[in-house]
């Protein structure tokens, strides 16, 4: 049986992203955009470690950052979202290790100001954090959200 990485080898691990990819017309369609990229993991941790206090990002606005930086049409929106995890994730792990890692993994949000429950703790730990930083949190529907998510946005 083969043991489990860690998240901060899953952050690190040597791999052929980023990639460029040219989509098919279904997913042309789909999301938007001719040409895609499939970011390494360093990427997302990059951009997430520049959202300084007060300030936040959402999976939409890395994925704009990084289509951006690699002059394509779109970012792939599931391998960005995952990747948001094993940041998160690595984060934690430095932490419980007495390592220290400055970034503020709960200031990055999901597509309109969601919290997002599969980050380290849960949504409980996402909003002790952000509340500790003076944002306010609230219930909209069946999501936690960010109130006025948009004023804060890096």
């Amino acid at each position: 049986m083969s043991k489990a990485k860690k998240w901060k080898e899953q952050l690190n691990a040597k791999s052929d992203l980023p990639k460029i990819v040219v989509l098919d017309e279904s997913r042309m369609q789909r999301w938007g955009g001719k040409t895609m990229v499939i970011p390494h993991p360093k990427d997302v941790e990059e951009i997430m470690a520049s959202v300084t206090l007060g300030k936040l990002i959402t999976v939409n606005e890395i994925r704009i950052k990084l289509a951006d930086k690699y002059k394509v049409d779109i970012a792939c929106p599931l391998t960005t979202g995952i990747f948001t995890r094993i940041v998160a994730e690595t984060v934690e792990e430095d932490k419980n290790a007495g390592i220290k890692n400055k970034i503020a993994w709960w200031r990055t949000l999901k597509s309109k100001g969601i919290l997002n429950e599969k980050y380290p703790g849960g949504i409980q730990n996402q909003i002790n954090l952000l509340q500790s930083e003076g944002f306010s949190v609230l219930a909209k529907g069946k999501n936690i959200i960010v109130e006025d998510y948009e004023k804060y946005i890096k």
